[in-house]
């Protein structure tokens, strides 16, 4: 296995288990580098972003770096509630009003309740980054069950058209 170089950012070793998912980022021995390293220039101030999966990962990035930019920040996880209470602290320390929101966003009762409740604790919507997504990884396609199959797409797939939906007024 290759040692990472310094102009790595992360780096993830092979391992022979797969984590339960979705993941908690707490829970990890080695954690990504996500923090931002530039000064914000205030792009999107007086904006609201709302981030699915900015618990942890590539969601966590943009929320703090939307926070960095000026805006106000939504986050929306599952149940990673520690991961997001980070994501949210980091995202305060750059000046940002957050709303927190865990719940499954392959329902779709829940993605119109949760753009509600950003419109409500904001007064508007600007940003929608349809982040949120979860794997499965099997060895052979014949290991994947119905069950899992449908589970992805509500989160993958289906939770995009909802929120769109939802949010497309606002927008």
């Amino acid at each position: 296995m290759n040692q990472p170089t310094e102009t790595d950012t992360a780096f993830v070793p092979e391992t022979s288990e797969e984590p339960r998912m979705p993941g908690h980022e707490t829970q990890l021995d080695d954690k990504p580098q996500w923090q931002p390293r530039y000064p914000g220039s205030g792009r999107l101030k007086g904006k609201t972003a709302l981030v699915t999966g900015a618990d942890s990962g590539i969601g966590r990035a943009v929320a703090v770096l939307f926070a960095r930019e000026g805006a106000n920040v939504a986050i929306a996880y599952l149940e990673e509630h520690d991961d997001a209470r980070i994501t949210r602290e980091a995202c305060e320390k750059e000046g940002a009003q957050v709303l927190l929101s865990a719940g499954d966003l392959g329902d779709p009762d829940h993605c119109k309740g949760l753009i509600d409740a950003v419109i409500d604790r904001f007064g508007g919507l600007d940003v929608l980054v349809n982040n949120a997504g979860e794997q499965h990884p099997d060895e052979d396609v014949t290991d994947i069950t119905a069950q899992q199959l449908q589970r992805t797409f509500q989160t993958n797939i289906f939770s995009q058209f909802y929120l769109v939906q939802a949010a497309r007024p606002h927008l």
